[in-house]
């Protein structure tokens, strides 16, 4: 058995005016709890670091930049660093990254129990818009502030099992799953910030926005026989409620913990990671059921092509 207990820290909300400093500490608090429960892996959310800024319309880029980190880990967050490696245990947290050459990403990265980092994922998958939208009941400018991941969807290999991460909205495509399953992975990790309400449709409930989030989970793990670990960034910030939900899903696609509150807490499960083989052996072998020859849309398509009208009489 290669067992990994995972710990899903749940952050409640982040407001504006929070500084790094202050939310480290929370995540260290969170870290310790995960310590005393006999974790070896913590996952924290997605843009863990700060309030989620895209809900503002901003034009200054110095002031847009407040947001970004240059390093990881830097000055504020050395101390996340220091006590995971105290503790001996392997962190994934998301933040707002800008490179060297002046690109901004939405990204996630893995560490080994050492707190070396050694896997960086960046958010493919980027919802919302780019331009104020007067339509809207709130701003989502993902497009504006973050250029799609030029990464792709690696999977590493971490304490003995085959791990890979995506951040929110990336796990309402199933392509992202399979493109890791395809490398054989055990472990999807996965942060998320979701308003509790569709800045599009503002009657579309709370419930639905949750089914819909551990229903894309879910048949995710089911799907490619992995482990998937979703962890909310939740709360009122600053007026704007984001929805909670962490789970841990296992690889049959049963929710094996599930946070309580929308604040921050901790969830815990030990996760076998040889509970994958029988799926990935079986029903989901892929290189034995799998027929790309008809998948060819998939790959070199991206909006949707209506058939030929239907003949008319």
């Amino acid at each position: 058995m290669r067992e990994i207990v995972i710990g899903g820290a749940q952050l409640g909300a982040i407001q504006k005016a929070d500084t790094r400093e202050a939310v480290v500490d929370r995540m260290i608090a969170l870290l310790q709890q995960a310590k005393g429960a006999g974790c070896d892996l913590v996952v924290y959310p997605e843009l863990a670091l700060t309030t989620f800024f895209p809900r503002w319309y901003i034009e200054d880029s110095a002031e847009v930049d407040q947001w970004f980190e240059h390093e990881m880990p830097n000055d504020a967050t050395r101390p996340l660093f220091d006590a995971a490696k105290a503790a001996n245990i392997a962190i994934s947290f998301g933040y707002a990254e800008c490179t060297p050459d002046g690109h901004h990403f939405n990204t996630s990265i893995l560490t080994d129990r050492e707190a070396n980092i050694i896997g960086k994922y960046r958010k493919v998958h980027l919802p919302g818009h780019s331009e104020y939208d007067t339509e809207r009941a709130f701003q989502h400018l993902e497009k504006r502030y973050f250029e799609p991941g030029d990464l792709g969807f690696p999977v590493w290999r971490n304490m003995d099992a085959l791990m890979g991460m995506c951040i929110c909205n990336d796990r309402r495509w199933p392509e992202v799953y399979r493109e890791m399953g395809l490398q054989g992975v055990e472990l999807v990790m996965l942060g998320y910030n979701t308003p509790s309400v569709n800045s599009q449709m503002s009657d579309e409930g709370l419930e639905k926005r949750l089914y819909h989030s551990d229903l894309s989970m879910t048949a995710g793990a089911y799907q490619n026989a992995t482990w998937v670990v979703g962890v909310a960034k939740a709360g009122d910030e600053d007026g704007h409620p984001l929805m909670g939900g962490s789970i841990i899903v296992d690889p049959n696609g049963y929710v094996m913990a599930r946070a309580e509150t929308e604040g921050d807490e901790l969830i815990v499960h030990a996760c076998d990671m040889d509970a994958c083989a029988f799926g990935k052996t079986t029903i989901f072998d892929f290189g034995r059921h799998r027929r790309i020859e008809h998948y060819q849309r998939i790959g070199t398509q991206t909006g949707v092509v209506l058939p030929d009208a239907w003949p008319t009489s």
